[in-house]
C-alpha cells in the first residue's frame, strides 16, 4: 500500500515535469547546448604547479638544470623522487601534474658533446594544463640549451625533451572536458528538478492538498526524490552516449562502477536540492537557490581550475563538495580504467555527503510542514 502511494506520487511528479513546457525546455535544451559549448569553449589556466623530479644523475649539470625549475614562478614545488617506481604513484594520485626524469647518463652525454635526453611524464587527464606545462618545460630547457651551447661553442642541441602523456596520449582537450560535463550537467538537472518540485506545488496551491493525503512527510520526500534521480540517471546516460559516439572519447572502465557512482552522486545532489526546496516558497527563489549552490560547487570542483591552485583552507572546504569527488571518478572511468579499489577513495566521501544531506533535508522538510 505504501509503495503504491509513493509510485503514484512519482508518476504525478514525472507527468508534472513533462506537461510543463518550461520544465521540458530547462531539462532538455540547456544541457545539450551546454554540452557542446563547454566541450569546445572551456579553457584552463595553469600556475602553482607541483613538478615531480627524478634525478638519477645527481651531478652539477643536472642540479643546474633543476635550479632553473626551482626559480620558475610556474613551478612552486619540486617533489623529489628516489625511484622510477614512484612515478606511477605520483601521477596516478594527482600529486604532480608532470614528472621530469633525468637519466643517469645525463651529464656524461652533455660533457661528451652528445644530446642528453630528459623525459617528462604528463597527466593526460588534465590535457590543457599538461600542454601548457609542456610548453613551460620546453622553454626552460631551450634557455638551458642556449646558454650551455654558447658557453662551449656547440652547434648541437645538448638536451632533448621527450614528453609522454599518460591516460590521454594526444592531449585532446575534449577528452578532459566532456567527461567532466557528466558531473556538471547532471548536477544542474538534479538540482532544478528537486528544488522546483516543492516550490511549484506551493505556488499552484496543491501542496496543502498533498498534505491531507495519507502520505507521510517521508513518503512525500521519497516521491519527490525518485523522479529527480530517474531523470538524472537518464541525463547521465545521454551524455555518456554522446561522449562515446559524438566525441570519440574512450570509456575504459566498468559501466557498473559508473552507474553506482552516478547514483550516489545524484543522491548527494538531491539531498542538497531538497534542503533548498524546503526553505523556499516560490519557483524564482528555488532557481536562485539552485544557482547559489551550483556556481560555487562548479568553481570548487577542479573542473575549470586546479584545486591545487587554491588556498589550503579552501582545498579543505572542497572536500564537502560532491562534484569534486564525482569528477575524479568520472574522469577515471573514462580515461584511466579506474578500478573499484581506487574508486572507493572518492565513493565513500560521496556516500557520506548523501548520508548527511538526505536526512538533514528530511528533518527540515518535516520541520517546515508543522
Amino acid at each position: 500500500m505504501v509503495s503504491a502511494r509513493i509510485l503514484t506520487l512519482i508518476r504525478k511528479e514525472l507527468l508534472a515535469v513533462w506537461r510543463d513546457k518550461r520544465s521540458r525546455m530547462v531539462l532538455i535544451v540547456p544541457p545539450l547546448v551546454q554540452l557542446f559549448i563547454f566541450a569546445f569553449a572551456a579553457t584552463q589556466d595553469v600556475h602553482n604547479v607541483t613538478l615531480g623530479v627524478l634525478d638519477q644523475d645527481r651531478t652539477q649539470q643536472s642540479r643546474e638544470l633543476l635550479a632553473r625549475f626551482e626559480g620558475s614562478p610556474t613551478f612552486t614545488h619540486l617533489l623529489r623522487l628516489e625511484h622510477e617506481s614512484e612515478i606511477a604513484a605520483v601521477v596516478d594520485g594527482r600529486e604532480a601534474l608532470a614528472v621530469l626524469h633525468i637519466g643517469p647518463d645525463f651529464s656524461e652525454r652533455l660533457l661528451a658533446g652528445k644530446s642528453a635526453r630528459v623525459q617528462m611524464i604528463l597527466d593526460g587527464r588534465r590535457s590543457n594544463a599538461a600542454l601548457i606545462v609542456q610548453s613551460y618545460v620546453g622553454e626552460i630547457i631551450a634557455r638551458f640549451n642556449a646558454e650551455w651551447s654558447a658557453a662551449r661553442g656547440l652547434k648541437t642541441q645538448p638536451t632533448v625533451l621527450v614528453a609522454r602523456a599518460w591516460f590521454n596520449p594526444n592531449l585532446f582537450s575534449q577528452w578532459a572536458i566532456v567527461p567532466g560535463l557528466v558531473a556538471i550537467l547532471t548536477l544542474l538537472v538534479g538540482l532544478v528538478v528537486t528544488t522546483l518540485s516543492v516550490a511549484r506545488e506551493r505556488e499552484l496551491g496543491t501542496f496543502e492538498q498533498l498534505l491531507v493525503t495519507p502520505l507521510t512527510p517521508v513518503q512525500i520526500m521519497a516521491g519527490k526524490t525518485a523522479p529527480a534521480l530517474l531523470i538524472g540517471m537518464v541525463e547521465g546516460t545521454v551524455i555518456l552516449i554522446a561522449a562515446i559516439w559524438a566525441f570519440d572519447i574512450p570509456f575504459t572502465s566498468s559501466l557498473a562502477l559508473f552507474y553506482l557512482a552516478l547514483f550516489v552522486y545524484l543522491s548527494a545532489v538531491i539531498g542538497v536540492g531538497l534542503f533548498i526546496s524546503a526553505l523556499v516558497q516560490t519557483q524564482q527563489q528555488a532557481i536562485l537557490g539552485t544557482f547559489l549552490f551550483m556556481v560555487p560547487a562548479i568553481l570548487l570542483s577542479g573542473f575549470a581550475t586546479p584545486i591545487e591552485n587554491m588556498p589550503e583552507w579552501l582545498q579543505t572546504a572542497t572536500q564537502a563538495n560532491p562534484v569534486r569527488h564525482f569528477l575524479v571518478i568520472v574522469r577515471g572511468v573514462f580515461l584511466k580504467d579506474m578500478g573499484w579499489s581506487v574508486a572507493v577513495d572518492s565513493l565513500w566521501p560521496l556516500a557520506l555527503i548523501a548520508a548527511l544531506t538526505l536526512p538533514a533535508a528530511a528533518w527540515l522538510f518535516r520541520h517546515r510542514l508543522y
